[in-house]
């Protein structure tokens, strides 16, 4: 009886333990997916933050980015491209999925089979993307920007800890 119930609590922590990220994309079933990432995008001056997550499909992969704005006109729009850490890049076509709630878009683009190997070998060293909106006085910032594979903004040269997340160790766990 005394050892039931440690039992049951290593069991009952151990299934939140390993309980996985997932994304859905417009009613499709959930894909299993990474953590969600904040990148830093210093050019973008409403937040300077981006979220990157990416999931595993049957064919391939999507990424899901998602940015904060400050009215509901302003997309993300037009090509994506993923720059690896080895100096490559995949070019993501827009096929036009796209959320908006909460102040925040989100657009999801979609990766083949080849470009899915090449992110389970590389870390993605930086995302570029196109914010376009509406034009007004106090309206969005639109343009292009790129978000950085950086969990901090600043640090010095004596931090010697990690500074980057690694996503091709994550991806390739999908």
């Amino acid at each position: 009886m005394n050892f039931k119930l440690p039992f049951f609590l290593l069991l009952f922590v151990s299934t939140f333990a390993i309980a996985q990220q997932s994304i859905s994309v417009k009613g499709s079933a959930p894909f299993p997916a990474t953590q969600d990432y904040t990148f830093i995008c210093e050019k973008y001056a409403y937040t300077g933050e981006v979220n990157i997550q990416i999931a595993k499909t049957d064919k391939g992969g999507v990424l899901k980015i998602t940015v904060a704005t400050a009215n509901d006109k302003a997309r993300i729009a037009g090509g994506l491209y993923v720059d690896l850490a080895n100096a490559d890049v995949i070019a993501c076509t827009d096929k036009n999925v796209k959320e908006s709630a909460d102040g925040k878009t989100t657009s999801y683009y979609y990766f083949t089979p080849a470009e899915w190997i090449k992110l389970k070998k590389n870390d993605i060293y930086a995302v570029r993307f196109i914010i376009s909106g509406g034009p007004t006085t106090f309206g969005n910032q639109t343009g292009y920007f790129t978000a950085y594979n950086k969990m901090n903004y600043f640090s010095t040269a004596f931090d010697k800890s990690k500074k980057s997340y690694d996503t091709a160790k994550e991806i390739s766990v999908l």
